[in-house]
């Protein structure tokens, strides 16, 4: 029997257009779906002796395909979620990273466990959660972080790793850097509580919310500012966000704050964020087209892909408005999204 054949359920010459929200047409040479510890550890067995480069997908909400991709892209299917009571009010969840984010974010309000609801309706499994440390309205995953468990891409084996391990910050983690191509993210543990702590620190939800405003109530909003902003990938094909927002000194926002006084920045940490989607609004990228791949006309942090160009026509796009906002700001636009 062949390497090939002792794989159930591998899928040779797979089409990945249908696999990732930008609709990006692609193929890669195999493709597994995961349903469990074990299988995963077969594939990635199976990519060790192939000499295979391993990709790990979700729902393909936060990539963009350059081109093919000649090695084993493996599907994440784990699923479970268990709520653990512990001392007070405090709770952790732990799940599966095949869960759907939003999913588990309406499960945990619907169930008065607290903490998660600004970060509702944002696509994606839970298992990606972690690599780019997820944010939104205010709250971060490091926020409600307990623990994760991961497996070695190379060794099969399982590890643990806690908040201060995973070396989160702006949309980055150990992921990014130390751990990147080498894990596997197949456990999150969240630390939660049955008492409201709504966070409302963004003027979109303070303008719109009491201080004494519910989980419930902030998750209701946050969902209805999302849907109002974000096209919906199945209708217009998008990866969300595309850009980060940078983040700059003091001093270089008071820099740019005399020749831009709109200038839209928020405190971070002792530095700022600057609004990406108004920096490329200011520039006059809005509703803009390059060979039909085109910036979102109600959100200027998108791009959709409604023609279903390749990724490299989608890419061109985005390069031009990255060398457009650092000739003209002196900033840099870092791409959300992973490029394989």
């Amino acid at each position: 029997m062949s390497n090939i054949e002792a794989i159930d359920s591998l899928i040779q010459q797979a089409d990945l257009q249908s696999l990732n929200t930008l609709a990006v047409p692609a193929y890669a040479r195999y493709l597994k779906y995961v349903e469990n510890i074990e299988q995963l550890r077969s594939a990635l067995n199976f990519a060790q002796r192939e000499n295979l480069q391993t990709l790990i997908l979700g729902e393909g909400s936060n990539i963009v395909f350059s081109g093919d991709f000649s090695g084993l892209v493996i599907c994440n299917r784990l699923r479970g979620i268990k709520v653990v009571p512990q001392e007070g009010n405090d709770v952790l969840v732990r799940v599966a990273a095949g869960e759907n984010w939003h999913a588990l974010v309406q499960y945990c309000v619907e169930q008065g466990l607290n903490g998660l609801e600004n970060l509702a309706l944002i696509p994606g499994l839970v298992g990606a959660a972690p690599i780019q440390n997820i944010g939104a309205y205010g709250v971060e995953l490091k926020d409600v972080f307990h623990s994760l468990d991961y497996m070695d891409v190379k060794t099969g084996r399982c590890h643990s790793l806690n908040k201060q391990e995973c070396q989160f910050s702006y949309r980055h983690s150990v992921f990014k850097d130390r751990l990147k191509n080498r894990a596997v993210v197949t456990q999150l543990v969240l630390s939660l509580s049955t008492l409201s702590r709504s966070v409302l620190k963004y003027p979109a939800l303070a303008n719109r919310l009491s201080k004494s405003a519910s989980p419930r109530e902030v998750f209701d909003v946050v969902c209805n500012l999302r849907s109002a902003k974000l096209p919906k990938p199945g209708i217009i094909p998008n990866a969300g966000s595309f850009f980060k927002n940078p983040i700059v000194s003091p001093s270089k926002l008071q820099e740019l704050r005399i020749e831009f006084p709109d200038l839209v920045a928020f405190p971070f940490d002792d530095q700022f964020k600057l609004a990406a989607a108004w920096l490329i609004e200011a520039r006059g990228w809005k509703e803009k087209n390059h060979c039909d791949v085109r910036v979102h006309s109600d959100q200027a942090l998108v791009i959709t892909n409604p023609a279903r160009k390749s990724g490299a026509r989608v890419l061109e796009l985005a390069y031009q408005i990255q060398a457009d906002i650092r000739s003209c700001f002196g900033v840099d636009l870092e791409i959300e999204p992973v490029v394989v």
